[in-house]
C-alpha cells in the first residue's frame, strides 16, 4: 500500500486530566476529538471509554453513544477496544463487539502493564475472535511480545481469524519489550503473509515508531493513550496536532493519506 493509515488512540485508559489536561473524557468530548483527528488525516479511531469521573469503563451503552456522536460527524473507521481496562474480565470486555464497530483490537496474550497485568488467555482470545467473525467487526491483532504472535499464528490456523490480517505491535510498555529497531525489524518478519501492519509506540518510543513505521511499509498510531507529548516536556495541545505531525512526516517521505475509504477496501470493511 503506497498510503499511510494513521489510527488515532483519542483516550485510552490510564492517561488522566492531571497529566494530560486535554485529555477528552465524556462521550461529547471523544466524539470532538475525534472529529478533530479525522479532519487532520487521521482514518482509523481507537476507542476507549471513560465513567464521568474519567474512570475507564466497557459499559456497551457508553460505546454506543460514541458511535452514534462520531456518525453524526464523519465517517472515519471506528475501533473499539477489547483490551479494556487493568482488572476488566474477558466477558466485560468482549461486549462490545456486539455494537458492530467496523474494527476491535483483539489482544493476543498476556502482558504486565507497569505494576498490574492484563490477562488474555487463548481460550479467551479464541472467544474474541468467535465474537468479532459472528458480528463482521475485523480484529486489530494487538501484539505486545513475540509470544503474541506466535499466539495469533494458532487463531489463524484454527480458521478464526480471516485475511488480511492487521496486527497492532506495542512496544515500551512499562514492564514490556522496549522498543528498538531491530526488536521491531524481528517481530515484524515473524508475521504471517497478507498482513498489514500499525507500531505503536509508548511514551518517547512514540515518535521513532513513526520513522520506523515509514522504514517497514507500516502504519503509524497516535493519540493520548500512547503519548501526551509534542516534546519534552511540551504537552500537546489536542490528539489532531499529534495527528498533524503523522501527516507531515508521512508526506515528506512521499507517501499519501489514507482515508477512511481506503481502509474500508483495504480490509473488506462494511461501506457506510
Amino acid at each position: 500500500m503506497d498510503k499511510m493509515v494513521i489510527t488515532c488512540a483519542i483516550t485510552g485508559a490510564e492517561t488522566t486530566r492531571e497529566q494530560q489536561p486535554n485529555l477528552p473524557v465524556t462521550p461529547e468530548e471523544i466524539a470532538n476529538a475525534t472529529y478533530e483527528a479525522y479532519k487532520a488525516g487521521a482514518s482509523i479511531v481507537h476507542v476507549h471509554a471513560r465513567n464521568n469521573d474519567g474512570t475507564p469503563t466497557q459499559a456497551p451503552e457508553v460505546f454506543r453513544e460514541i458511535i452514534e456522536l462520531i456518525r453524526q460527524k464523519c465517517d472515519i473507521v471506528i475501533e473499539l477496544t477489547t483490551g479494556g481496562a487493568v482488572g476488566m474480565t474477558a466477558e466485560e470486555r468482549v461486549k462490545v463487539v456486539a455494537l458492530k464497530p467496523d474494527m476491535a483490537s483483539l489482544d493476543c496474550g498476556t502482558v504486565n502493564f507497569g505494576n498490574d497485568y492484563i490477562v488474555n488467555t487463548l481460550p479467551d482470545m479464541r472467544h474474541f475472535a468467535r465474537e468479532m467473525e459472528k458480528y463482521e467487526v475485523h480484529p486489530t491483532l494487538e501484539c505486545f511480545d513475540l509470544s503474541h504472535i506466535y499466539a495469533s499464528h494458532i487463531l489463524i490456523k484454527e480458521g478464526l481469524i480471516k485475511p488480511p490480517y492487521h496486527y497492532g505491535l506495542v512496544l515500551n510498555v512499562p514492564g514490556g519489550v522496549k522498543y528498538e529497531p531491530d526488536v521491531v525489524n524481528f517481530f515484524l518478519s515473524k508475521l504471517p503473509k497478507d498482513s498489514y501492519c500499525t507500531l505503536m509506540g509508548i511514551g518517547r518510543s512514540c515518535l521513532p515508531m513513526h520513522f520506523g513505521a515509514i522504514a517497514n511499509n507500516c502504519f503509524i498510531r497516535v493519540g493520548f493513550e500512547d503519548n501526551i507529548y509534542m516534546d519534552k516536556g511540551v504537552l500537546a495541545k489536542s490528539n489532531a496536532e499529534l495527528v498533524e505531525r503523522a501527516v507531515k512526516i508521512s508526506k515528506d517521505a512521499g507517501l499519501q493519506i489514507a482515508t477512511p475509504n481506503d481502509v474500508r477496501n483495504l480490509f473488506n470493511l462494511r461501506k457506510i
